[in-house]
């Protein structure tokens, strides 16, 4: 069951506006406002409207069920994309809309990444599996597996394999931007 008055408080508290400024900006009462949000009673749906009006939310809006968050991805999840000579695997579809971005690289034997472009940020990485060369600038790191990097986004890289087989990279950029 929608709780009206619940959801008004917190469209409210989210605009630092008191009851009593909410009331003098809706030309209503700091009381009825306070019954309001304790759900003592109901407004009309123009008086409902008013105060959306105020707190700049439309009524669809404000009765939209809240997207679910999703937690858990699971291969399902998952699509793979080209990079460089080598793939990505997105761990996390959409994660442009997050903080962070991760990945899986794979790289076959003899393959490299697109080189990345400097950009505000940090990536880090650790290798799954095989070994990898990264280049930043004109200074060359090899890792093997269980090695981790971290870099200043503002350098321009790349990551190559250097191993016979397969090498794969968790590689995670902040903020997203691959």
């Amino acid at each position: 069951m929608l709780e009206i008055g619940k959801r008004l408080k917190q469209y409210r508290l989210q605009l630092g506006l008191t009851q009593e400024e909410l009331a003098s900006r809706t030309e209503l009462t700091k009381g009825y406002i306070s019954q309001l949000e304790n759900d003592l009673c109901s407004p009309s749906i123009a008086t409902l409207q008013d105060i959306l009006n105020i707190l700049g939310v439309s009524l669809e809006e404000f009765f939209a069920e809240p997207k679910k968050e999703q937690v858990v991805y699971t291969p399902n999840d998952y699509f793979v994309s080209q990079n460089g000579t080598g793939t990505n695997t997105w761990l996390i579809p959409n994660s442009q809309v997050k903080e962070m971005e991760p990945i899986i690289l794979t790289l076959p034997c003899g393959a490299e990444c697109q080189e990345r472009l400097p950009f505000e940020g940090e990536e880090f990485g650790y290798v799954l599996e095989g070994r990898v060369e990264i280049v930043v600038g004109r200074e060359r790191y090899k890792l093997k597996k269980g090695d981790s990097f971290s870099i200043n986004g503002k350098k321009q890289h790349t990551i190559k394999n250097c191993h016979k087989g397969q090498s794969r990279v968790l590689w995670v950029t902040t903020p997203s931007n691959f």
